[in-house]
């Protein structure tokens, strides 16, 4: 359906957080090699009447019906405040949501519906009002949303989906995130079985304190990639991708993955770990013949509903863009 004269669309792409080794604190946008949008739309469009909001797509059903139970209505609520204590005057707009997303998937979905609602407001002003903020003021906006939805700030999903890429949180509030040197020659297949877990499910799971052993072991191998990242030794990289803060408790939230990451490590996987809070299993390779293999019996094997799908992915350089 072509968008509505005076309008803007954006895309925001899904995200694996914390790819295993950076619980938290690395994040990776990902976009399927056939051409599948993996992720969220929104389109603002110019309105005579009151501001308002319509929400379309294959996981549409699956968010409140009350507009102001949705995120993107948020989204809405918080650009308006930071127009208004910029000077700015607060247009009417339509928004439209096209949530192909399916929600606590572990893909980021709750990063998508924000990412690209912020953006597309940011960039539907850029063009007709003459008035942007910069990628930083946006991207502090999407982390705070993100705060908003799980009660804590952590940019591990928001971050790669808007500035795309393999993004490093850093504790400096003025830089917010480096991005790492990717692996170009890696697929991501991505496995969502279908089923839900919500992230404060796989939040309260997890211990609230750990061990030195496991402190130590965090921080090495997390070190160890960022390290072998820049130096681009894959070897290094993946035989450190190793999660000792999440995956050993969340993995009985997720039926046959203990049985799908024994399998694909076996079958010569160069990675396998649960996507953000799961359910999504990610499996990495660096051979596409290999990732098609790896998706076919991902199908056969870790799917549990029709709602579920593996995508072989890419990494996703742009992160948000325009349609």
């Amino acid at each position: 359906m072509p968008a509505p004269s005076n309008s803007v669309s954006v895309f925001a792409p899904a995200s694996i957080g914390n790819v295993s080794v950076g619980f938290d604190v690395l994040g990776l946008a990902v976009k399927p090699i056939d051409g599948t949008l993996l992720g969220d739309v929104v389109t603002v469009s110019a309105t005579d009447g009151e501001s308002n909001l319509t929400v379309v797509g294959q996981f549409a059903n699956k968010l409140p019906a009350n507009k102001e139970d949705n995120i993107v209505w948020s989204c809405l609520q918080l650009f308006n405040q930071a127009l208004q204590a910029s000077n700015q005057a607060v247009a009417n707009v339509a928004l439209t949501l096209d949530k192909k997303m399916p929600v606590g998937s572990g893909l980021g979905s709750s990063a998508c519906s924000v990412v690209a609602a912020l953006a597309a407001l940011n960039d539907f002003y850029a063009k007709y009002h003459d008035f942007s903020f910069d990628k930083k003021t946006i991207l502090k906006m999407t982390g705070e949303m993100e705060a908003q939805i799980s009660g804590s700030l952590h940019y591990d999903n928001v971050a790669p989906c808007y500035l795309g890429g393999l993004q490093l949180m850093v504790p400096d509030e003025d830089i917010i995130s480096r991005a790492l040197p990717l692996f170009d020659d890696c697929y991501y297949v991505m496995a969502y079985p279908g089923i839900e877990v919500s992230t404060k499910a796989a939040r309260e799971v997890l211990p609230t304190s750990y061990s030195r052993a496991d402190l130590i072991a965090y921080g090495q191998n997390l070190a160890t990639f960022v390290d072998a990242c820049h130096r681009q030794d894959k070897a290094q990289a993946f035989s450190v991708l190793h999660d000792v803060v999440a995956e050993p408790y969340r993995k009985g939230l997720l039926p046959k993955f203990q049985q799908a990451h024994d399998y694909l490590i076996a079958q010569g996987a160069l990675g396998v770990g649960i996507s953000g809070s799961g359910p999504t299993l990610f499996c990495i390779s660096d051979s596409e013949q290999h990732a098609k293999q790896f998706a076919l019996w991902l199908q056969d094997n870790y799917l549990q509903t029709e709602q579920g799908f593996v995508h072989v992915c890419k990494a996703s350089d742009d992160g948000v863009a325009q349609l």
